[in-house]
């Protein structure tokens, strides 16, 4: 087998690994997910929402961290770069219906983002029957995502009877009003990207 072969093949499975330490990450991230429901709409108490606080730090501290082990060791890979993201948007979802069902936060806001997921899951469809991957997560996207990460806990805080929880308010939702904002934004950003893609390519195909 000549290099440039060898340099293929290693490439390829590099692109297929499974067992990698960022891919335990997500794994474990999402094996989080009925966990963190048990707690808040299980056991229903300041104690639960406190472990359930501690939780969402924790995936949003290895979510941070499975980033850096795959650039850092090289460890990038397809089921990663599915993972990642399933596991930040279970989250996102499992945080927000907790929080409607607990009567913290109102149905409507649950709406306005679900309307946001079925119009990037329409435009994911566009793209794929064009041919083209997912496009990459925008900044404002991830700005977005860490305002809504800051502001689910400090929504569960706020719900408690103690000196903490009118701030905790507040704050809460600060960010989920900057969050959804943003939200949005990065959606209608990802459309405007997906719609020039899309022209640009019926454009060199021409008329048939």
């Amino acid at each position: 087998m000549d290099e440039a072969a060898a340099a293929d093949v290693a490439s390829g499975g590099a692109a297929d690994r499974v067992l990698t330490i960022p891919n335990a990450l997500s794994l474990a991230r999402l094996a989080g997910v009925p966990v963190f429901l048990w707690l808040v709409l299980g056991l229903r108490s300041q104690t639960g929402d406190w472990w359930a606080v501690g939780l969402l730090i924790g995936a949003a501290a290895s979510d941070w961290l499975d980033g850096k082990i795959a650039r850092a060791l090289n460890q990038q890979s397809r089921l990663g770069q599915v993972l990642d993201p399933a596991a930040d948007r279970l989250y996102i979802v499992a945080t927000i219906l907790a929080l409607a069902i607990r009567g913290i936060i109102p149905w409507w806001l649950v709406g306005l983002l679900a309307a946001r997921e079925l119009l990037l899951a329409g435009v994911l469809v566009v793209l794929r029957r064009h041919s083209y991957e997912p496009l990459q997560v925008s900044f404002v996207g991830k700005a977005a995502t860490l305002a809504l990460m800051y502001a689910f806990p400090l929504l569960f805080l706020g719900s408690h009877t103690a000196s903490y929880s009118e701030i905790a308010r507040i704050a809460g939702w600060a960010f989920a009003i900057w969050g959804s904002a943003l939200y949005w934004c990065a959606a209608l950003l990802y459309v405007q990207q997906a719609r020039s893609l899309v022209r640009g390519n019926d454009r060199e195909a021409g008329p048939r």
